[in-house]
């Protein structure tokens, strides 16, 4: 069995089921497997010894949409696309999406996948749950093929054709939702396992106000009869809470998950910024999580603070929702708009949000053997080049972490104890090919003449 070396100056390993730091140790893996952590220099067949750098657990990236983000890429910063200062969900990312994975071929769906993974690894992301719409199962492949641990979450929506007209107002039309169930299962019966089990689902309904009761209804019954985690997009804008008001008697988003069975703790609910304080409460009193993706609505001038849903007692884990996919520069902006939101410094600390990318997060997904550093666990790792100017001096790894990191330091991430990724770049495949190859598929998408409609309406 193949052994691998890695030198950490801090390793963040764990003691009566809370952080500790450790200074000076080697991480040995066997195999998929963490073999030890010690002090001494073991015999490996592959050892990197770099001092200053900072051994994690693989950081786990809950919420990002690698597709559609690349849609928007440059084109809706400083408020371009807004019709009426509304979302850009029902503008841009739904209608422009649903186009592009219906008029590219299976390669360049591919192509743009390989972007987003090889975007995430470089992030330093070593899990991904990635919703997307069901007409690019392309995410599987380049999943699987570029080696990071996957929980593909393919769209189910009761109208996958909602748009919103010139005034603003979102319309709905279709339903789609037992077709889109048929997928879902043909993808789970063809995927679950995949990649020496790497590669998973998740049950993803779009949102409250895209998925009606009986499929959000059916979507739980499944996901549950499967043990898979359900996720979906919860309280997104002020539009969307009107609508499941006027639809289902005054109901907000989570009274409308709560009434129909959802609101519970395999829940995971994307972003929540419109939730009112008393939905929050009762989403912590049912055990649902929040994925709060802060830079995303930071460009939209919109505060989703990872403190106030911590406050309010509700689980709370950082993701990136594919705005950049850099998952350090995330865990900064929740860490400095909490603070703001909140005028506190001591909130959103920085052992608070590391703990919300890596136990926290592999609690959700049942997999005790992620987010740890200790004998017995996967050998999943990424590790941080501290021995940057502007990571320098340094007392506390944590706190540098958090508040001066970013993608640009990432060293290594190891998934399964496969190196992936190696003085910050991708080792299995040409990322210049990856990127141009890309590029060049989008390009077809904002060629549209909806898109240009769309960017500069």
């Amino acid at each position: 069995m193949s052994t691998t070396a890695i030198f950490g100056s801090y390793v963040l390993s764990r003691r009566d089921g809370a952080q500790e730091v450790l200074r000076d140790h080697w991480v040995v893996l066997e195999g998929k497997k963490i073999a030890a952590v010690t002090r001494d220099r073991p015999a490996a067949s592959e050892v990197f010894d770099r001092p200053g750098r900072f051994v994690l657990p693989g950081l786990i990236n809950m919420h990002n949409h690698c597709f559609s983000e690349a849609v928007a890429r440059t084109h809706t910063e400083d408020g371009n696309g807004r019709r009426n200062n509304q979302s850009i969900v029902y503008t841009v990312l739904l209608p422009l999406t649903k186009r592009g994975a219906d008029m590219l071929s299976p390669a360049e769906r591919l192509a743009i996948a390989r972007l987003g993974i090889l975007q995430l690894l470089k992030g330093g992301a070593t899990t991904v749950m990635e919703p997307f719409r069901n007409t690019i199962p392309e995410m599987f492949d380049a999943a699987e093929e570029m080696g990071i641990r996957f929980y593909g979450a393919p769209y189910l929506f009761s109208t996958s054709d909602a748009k919103a007209g010139p005034d603003g107002v979102v319309r709905y039309a279709g339903d789609d939702g037992q077709a889109d169930m048929n997928t879902w299962n043909a993808l789970y019966q063809r995927w679950s396992g995949r990649g020496d089990g790497r590669i998973g689902l998740a049950m993803s309904p779009h949102a409250t106000d895209t998925c009606g009761p009986d499929l959000l209804k059916a979507c739980a019954a499944r996901a549950r009869e499967l043990d898979v985690p359900i996720t979906t997009h919860v309280a997104q804008s002020a539009a969307e809470v009107a609508t499941i008001g006027s639809r289902y008697g005054g109901r907000t988003p989570a009274e409308y998950l709560d009434w129909l069975g959802l609101l519970a703790p395999d829940l995971l609910a994307a972003h929540c910024i419109a939730s009112s304080d008393s939905d929050l409460k009762l989403m912590a009193a049912r055990g649902a999580t929040v994925l709060n993706c802060p830079r995303v609505f930071a460009r939209s001038g919109v505060t989703a603070a990872f403190s106030r849903f911590a406050a309010h007692g509700v689980r709370t884990v950082v993701a990136t929702d594919g705005y950049n996919m850099d998952l350090l520069g995330e865990l900064n902006a929740a860490s400095m708009i909490s603070k703001i939101a909140s005028a506190r410094a001591e909130v959103a600390s920085a052992p608070e949000l590391i703990e919300s990318v890596t136990a926290t997060t592999a609690s959700l997904l049942k997999r005790p053997d992620l987010g740890v550093i200790v004998p017995g666990a996967t050998a999943d790792l990424t590790v941080v080049d501290l021995t940057h100017p502007h990571l320098q001096p340094l007392f506390d790894p944590r706190r540098g972490l958090v508040a001066l990191a970013n993608r640009a330091n990432v060293d290594q991430v190891v998934v399964d104890g496969r190196v992936l990724i190696d003085a910050g770049q991708y080792v299995h495949r040409d990322e210049t090919a990856i990127t141009s190859a890309a590029t060049a598929a989008i390009g077809k998408i904002w060629d549209l003449p909806e898109a240009q409609a769309a960017f500069n309406g």
